[in-house]
């Protein structure tokens, strides 16, 4: 059973239930907190690390998204420390994979490039990657472009965790991570894919 608690969060006092995460708490108090792994009715992974808040007494950054709200915590979501921190995850995030707004399908309706707006990013201190995956085409209705995947993992847990088909997972390691069908196999070669779509409707980047 939640018990209700008050927390200081942006400057504002609030009173909330311990059953809810930082994240939960501010976007029910229209405070904004950027994310990009995060979905509504999706279990939290803290993958994207660009949720992370300042806890007063703590020195680490804390992932909104997990951390769950405690009676008497002060919590800062946005400061130079924050700022600078998330203006370098999208960064890093940009220069990755493929993210080239202006030939990008994506344009106009990417989380990232959106995240990149509000964040003020503008141009990237990194060098790009420019890796060269191949474009899945095999499957009837989709087409998955791992050069544009963040590796959020919305896709993965929405096929696991709605739709119970356990398509999707994470292979490889370190900037050799990304999203495989089954036994890494063509989309259109996956036995356990269903086609029902709810992959393609979560992806933030349009991968």
């Amino acid at each position: 059973m939640a018990n209700r608690v008050s927390i200081h969060l942006a400057g504002r006092e609030i009173v909330a239930d311990d059953a809810q995460t930082i994240l939960d708490v501010a976007r029910a108090n229209g405070v904004f907190i950027p994310t990009l792994c995060h979905f509504a009715g999706l279990s939290s992974v803290g993958a994207c690390r660009l949720c992370v808040v300042e806890i007063r007494g703590v020195s680490r950054l804390a992932t909104a998204c997990t951390t769950y709200v405690r009676d008497g915590m002060e919590i800062t979501v946005d400061s130079p420390r924050l700022a600078g921190y998330r203006r370098t995850l999208v960064e890093l995030l940009l220069a990755e994979r493929n993210h080239v707004c202006a030939v990008c399908v994506a344009n106009g309706a990417c989380e990232l490039q959106t995240l990149a707006q509000a964040l003020g990013v503008t141009h990237t201190r990194y060098a790009y990657r420019y890796p060269k995956y191949a474009v899945d085409a095999s499957h009837p209705r989709f087409v998955y472009d791992a050069n544009r995947c963040v590796l959020c993992t919305r896709c993965v847990r929405v096929c696991a965790e709605v739709e119970g088909a356990h398509t999707w997972d994470v292979i490889y390691r370190s900037s050799a991570a990304r999203v495989a069908c089954d036994l890494d196999v063509p989309w259109g070669e996956a036995q356990s894919c269903t086609a029902c779509g709810k992959c393609v409707r979560v992806c933030p980047t349009g991968a």
